[in-house]
């Protein structure tokens, strides 16, 4: 049988079900988000955390986000390491398929928005092909596309690092999913603003 076929007939989970019938209308909202991963191969690798947060207007709304660690034990055990992370960490810790419908319960209709969003939406469109289900239906912005835009850079593209440099966003050397998502969203404020973005 055809695999177009198959996908027509195919009976999704009612959380896909429910994320599919909000985009009947445009959403106002953005959700900036960040992804750690085992690595930059969306078919072998998987992804270790998530952070994001909604930005409404010109403002990021602490209060709308979303941070977890997924439990990934095959990554950690075969690559030797230990667990000693997941377990000193505060986060949420949920397994892969409860992390990526909660994540898609968060994100809803709203058009997302990261550094180099490509990667990471293809990162959730691999989990998402594991549980039966669809690829991402929302619209998506990058804020290198977006800065490269703005100065009418073509040839070359920009680390995170060097846009909260060129933008006076501060660095630290902590860095995990959420902290990279909380950058990516001033910095996508400021692109956001100067672009004339509503």
């Amino acid at each position: 049988m055809l695999d177009w076929l198959k996908n027509i007939n195919k009976e999704h989970p009612e959380f896909w079900k429910n994320y599919v019938s909000k985009f009947d209308k445009k959403s106002s909202r953005y959700v900036v988000l960040s992804t750690e991963t085992s690595g930059l191969n969306t078919d072998k690798d998987f992804i270790l955390s998530i952070g994001s947060f909604a930005v409404i207007d010109s403002s990021i709304i602490i209060g709308d986000s979303f941070e977890a660690v997924l439990l990934q034990y095959k990554f950690f055990h075969d690559n030797g390491l230990s667990n000693e992370f997941l377990v000193e960490s505060k986060m949420k810790k949920l397994g892969e398929p409860d992390a990526i419908k909660a994540f898609i319960d968060f994100i809803g209709n709203s058009t997302l928005v990261g550094h180099h969003i490509d990667f990471d939406v293809e990162m959730i469109n691999a989990a998402l092909e594991r549980l039966d289900c669809g690829r991402l239906k929302n619209e998506a912005l990058d804020i290198d596309v977006m800065h490269r835009k703005l100065n009418d850079i073509n040839d070359k593209q920009f680390s995170l690092d060097e846009l909260c440099t060129a933008y006076n966003i501060p660095k630290n050397d902590r860095n995990s999913a959420a902290e990279d998502a909380y950058k990516t969203a001033l910095l996508f404020l400021k692109l956001k603003s100067r672009l004339g973005i509503k």
